[in-house]
């Protein structure tokens, strides 16, 4: 057979070669036309919703969990919007105004979600594509309701590549890449959510194809390249021996620079230890991100100071000669960890959180974090020093040992938090343990963190950008919160000029300064970040060969260039005109 090209949008630097497995939940889920309840059988149909809808709620809270673990506590995220739409008041009443009129609590349910899905998807860019959202709460109540087996994707044939019209956040989050070659879909786009978490497994994946999609066969032999966005059925051999042998963007272990010679590192955001090989095997820097909450998750009781050093010290054994940047528990908001007794806040992201704790309700786990973390500095090589007196670490070649808290809005948290550095390493040393104090950084993710960045970047060695969360702060749109996704954008002129500012307070203080969120891992950004100054980036291991192929092809004048006429910018439809992306 000749081979023929579909074209979509590539989600991530990859490709795969496997045998079409068609997805077609849908079909399962089909409704006959629903008989009138009696008024005497209408509590108890009131009643079944109610417990699907609790069970929906204990099963998102699960898959929540286990997708922090396993993909990434960004892309865990969306189960909490999901469980926020569980009682989403417009279609709380949609359900109840049909189950009065006599609809069974299935068909209440589909009735209740069709307005809410249709409005999102009559809206454009990352609105429409919350429609998925949406379905994927509404399938996941109908199938509690009418008894149906869920399709279990974990389970695929080796080699499978999965189409479907749409794949939602539960569906990706199912999908095992050690067993899929990759995906193709219908709809969406390259900011969906099967898009991010195809790009956090590194799973090739191609979005929005189109109805030509539909025409492939169950069981052809496809090609799936996320670089270019092509989907080839019956790809000739030559092509499938590219595939096998490689023919994304290379992997360069050696760091880079600009083409005018400036080096940015490029390092990896990881959660747990079995990342650390990926992320070496896509030729990271080093760690840029270490999310130490996940050693916290899915156990009864908190790592101890030992099973915490360890951890941190296999981290700076896969990187030798590569710096690991720690941060500090940061729980609270999204977050939560039952055995901690985490109290129940109106809005969590505004609460009791990050630094927060551990100066108040988590000082012993705080400290004991602390003790793990200057014992893995001895072992990294760093240079005995004073917290509250900046040098740079790590003079002799190996490992360097970073630490930074999350969520520092005020001089007085840095303070106490560099305070209680100070005391745990003259505990350490009045034990004769070996010990040395880390690079020490502040993650700036609030407004009042960018305010204050020159007077932290006078205390600190660094600071590191959370571009998730300062866009959530600067633009007052949660994260979590559907009804304002458009808003929660990075591209937006306030959140750039935010960006801006840390970055020149912290050159003016002679700290080096990065990023690790989700907008250090566009390749489609690289060119502006590196011209806003940024000196390291970090991102899912998967992105990270594009991005340092992007670096090496960047002219550090032109990347100033276009972040000045950017920064001019006065809404995000302009920047998107200036740097010609989606």
């Amino acid at each position: 057979m000749t081979e023929r090209t579909l074209r979509g949008t590539g989600a991530t630097p990859r490709a795969g070669v496997g045998t079409v497995v068609w997805y077609r939940p849908d079909a399962s889920l089909e409704l006959d036309d629903p008989e009138t309840v009696p008024e005497s059988e209408r509590a108890a149909e009131r009643e079944r919703f109610a417990a699907a809808r609790d069970t929906a709620r204990e099963e998102l809270e699960v898959e929540r969990d286990r997708t922090a673990e396993r993909v990434g506590e960004e892309e865990a995220a969306v189960f909490s919007a999901h469980i926020q739409f569980l009682d989403d008041p417009q279609i709380d009443d949609g359900v109840a105004d049909a189950l009065g009129d006599g609809l069974p609590a299935e068909h209440a349910v589909r009735e209740a979600f069709a307005g809410p899905i249709e409005q999102f998807e009559g809206m454009e860019g990352r609105m429409a594509e919350r429609a998925d959202d949406l379905r994927d709460v509404r399938d996941r109540l109908l199938r509690l309701l009418t008894g149906s087996e869920r399709v279990n994707l974990a389970e695929l044939p080796e080699g499978s590549v999965v189409l479907a019209e749409r794949l939602t956040p539960s569906d990706t989050a199912q999908l095992d890449p050690e067993r899929v070659a990759g995906f193709a879909t219908v709809t969406g786009g390259r900011t969906s959510h099967a898009a991010i978490f195809a790009r956090s497994l590194a799973l090739p994946a191609v979005v929005g194809v189109g109805p030509d999609l539909e025409t492939v066969e169950e069981g052809a032999r496809v090609v799936v390249d996320g670089d270019t966005g092509d989907v080839v059925v019956d790809p000739s051999d030559e092509r499938v021996a590219a595939v096998e042998t490689g023919s994304g963007v290379e992997v360069t272990r050696e760091r880079v620079a600009t083409a005018d010679g400036r080096e940015i590192e490029v390092a990896a955001n990881v959660g747990r230890s079995a990342e650390l090989p990926g992320a070496v095997e896509q030729g990271a820097d080093g760690i840029g991100l270490y999310r130490t909450e996940f050693l916290f998750l899915d156990r009864e009781t908190p790592p101890d100071e030992d099973e915490q050093y360890e951890t941190y010290v296999d981290a700076l054994e896969a990187f030798p000669d590569g710096r690991v940047v720690v941060r500090t528990l940061d729980i609270g908001g999204d977050k939560q960890i039952p055995y901690l007794d985490l109290p129940e806040e109106e809005n969590p992201f505004l609460g009791e959180r990050g630094i927060r704790r551990s100066l108040g309700p988590d000082a012993d786990l705080f400290e004991t974090q602390l003790r793990a973390l200057l014992r893995a500095g001895a072992d990294a090589g760093e240079e005995r020093r004073s917290a509250s007196g900046r040098t740079q670490s790590g003079d002799d070649g190996g490992s360097r040992l970073s630490v930074m808290f999350p969520l520092v809005s005020t001089v007085d948290e840095l303070d106490a938090a560099l305070t209680r550095v100070e005391e745990v390493a003259a505990d350490l040393e009045a034990e004769g343990v070996a010990h040395a104090i880390p690079e020490l950084g502040v993650m700036v993710e609030t407004p009042g963190s960018v305010f204050m960045a020159r007077e932290f970047a006078a205390r600190v060695d660094f600071l590191s950008i959370g571009t998730n969360d300062l866009a959530q702060y600067v633009m007052a749109a949660a994260r979590e919160n559907e009804h304002v996704a458009h808003l929660h954008d990075p591209l937006h002129p306030p959140v750039l000029r935010a960006i801006d500012r840390t970055v020149d307070a912290a050159h003016a203080n002679d700290a080096w300064v990065g990023m690790c969120g989700e907008m250090a891992g566009d390749p489609d950004l690289t060119e502006l970040l590196v011209g806003l100054g940024l000196d390291e980036l970090s991102m899912s291991a998967v992105t990270v060969p594009e991005v340092k192929a992007n670096v090496a092809a960047t002219d550090g004048d032109d990347a100033s260039d276009v972040a000045d006429r950017v920064l001019t910018a006065e809404t995000r439809a302009d920047v998107v005109d200036l740097l010609g992306v989606e």
